[in-house]
């Protein structure tokens, strides 16, 4: 049974190690449950669930491990799992930082950002000041240049695995899901249809992996906040789409349901906005990443007078580091060198419940968000995986 006493999920958490288990064995896991070659389950799920020959994973974004005894009061799956009534519950860690398209990717490629190359919510494209939302890609770069790491989806279909993917229609034909669902045989599911029933379908039609994603807790978090009548309200759908999968999975079949990210609250008075401060904003040409992590691109000669800066004037807030030292904290496994210049020049993970907005970098609605996520802290990180068999 995995453990949820833990003091203080905000305290800073140390940089995932490769040795620890975490979202980037999901997928290798259920390939060996499904007797792909070379397929190594880190997460020993082929102990318990033998003889399988379906796979389920269904992402639900925003379900953070610490949040797990919060949901469970309107998700009567949810609590039996807490309790130890079904399925078996681990906890996982998702890579850095605990945002969405970098937990997609890490998910669906088995490797961290620093290996898959997609490093954050927003980074500045290389020799350009444009930067580059992951939610909102279409077109340039190419998904295959910016992403190159080969994804389970392609391994299994080489493998001669089915592996499908049932996604919103509107992530069709993005960057995105071209970067981390490549491979997989796409069905689109419009608001109308039955989600569950379409991801059951797959699973009974044909034996291999089917991936399914919901947004709709996440959501909630971000627009009402943790613990809102919104989220709770939201926690009970989800609930409700799990228990059915739950109860539709053919015996011969197995579910697991994982996390991209936890998330937390942050109050007014734990903001600070770069654009409304000009210490802050001296030397910083392009300023990116999401309000839990920055990252600072400089004007030339001037990376060391902004960690100078933001080191004091955000002593206990956040951790303020040169990019050169946070690949070598190990905060993004190991880096590509291609890849090095997406990351800023300058790297600020926030502490505690800081969040750093930029007001005058972004649309206005994310200073608007209640519910956070991005950095280190194990209420962003600690993700769960809950196993079910047919």
């Amino acid at each position: 049974m995995a453990d949820l006493s833990r003091d203080d999920p905000l305290r800073p958490a140390s940089p995932l190690s490769r040795s620890s288990r975490s979202i980037c064995d999901v997928l290798p896991a259920a390939a060996a449950l499904l007797a792909v070659a070379g397929a190594t389950d880190a997460l020993g799920l082929t102990e318990s669930l033998v003889d399988v020959r379906g796979v389920g994973v269904v992402l639900v974004d925003g379900m953070g491990f610490h949040l797990l005894p919060e949901l469970a009061a309107d998700a009567p799956l949810l609590a039996s799992v807490l309790a130890g009534r079904a399925g078996r519950l681990d906890e996982l860690a998702c890579t850095f930082p605990s945002t969405t398209p970098t937990s997609l990717a890490s998910l669906t490629t088995g490797v961290a950002a620093g290996q898959h190359g997609i490093l954050g919510f927003t980074v500045k494209l290389p020799s350009t000041d444009r930067v580059l939302n992951h939610i909102f890609w279409y077109g340039d770069p190419p998904a295959a240049q910016w992403q190159p790491v080969p994804t389970w989806f392609e391994r299994m279909q080489r493998a001669g695995i089915d592996a499908r993917a049932v996604l919103p229609a509107k992530f069709l034909g993005s960057g995105l899901t071209e970067a981390a669902y490549r491979g997989a045989d796409l069905h689109a599911a419009t608001d109308g249809d039955d989600y569950a029933r379409l991801v059951i379908d797959q699973i009974r039609a044909t034996p291999g992996l089917v991936y399914a994603y919901t947004a709709e807790l996440d959501t909630a978090a971000h627009v009402f906040g943790i613990g809102s009548p919104e989220w709770h309200a939201a926690a009970a759908r989800v609930d409700a789409l799990l228990t059915q999968l739950v109860e539709a999975l053919p015996p011969d079949a197995a579910l697991l349901i994982t996390a991209d990210h936890g998330g937390l609250n942050v109050p007014q008075d734990k903001r600070i906005d770069v654009d409304a401060d000009r210490r802050l904003g001296a030397g910083v040409r392009v300023v990116a990443g999401d309000p839990r992590v920055r990252y600072l691109y400089t004007e030339p000669g001037a990376a060391s007078d902004v960690i100078a800066t933001w080191s004091e004037l955000l002593d206990g807030r956040a951790d303020v580091r040169s990019r050169d030292d946070a690949v070598a904290a190990g905060l993004f496994g190991s880096v590509r060198p291609e890849h090095l210049p997406r990351i800023g020049d300058v790297v600020v993970t926030c502490l505690g419940d800081t969040a750093v907005l930029a007001t005058g970098h972004e649309p206005p609605e994310a200073a608007r968000l209640i519910g956070f996520h991005g950095a280190a802290t194990p209420a962003e990180t600690a993700i769960p995986l809950i196993a079910f068999r047919g």
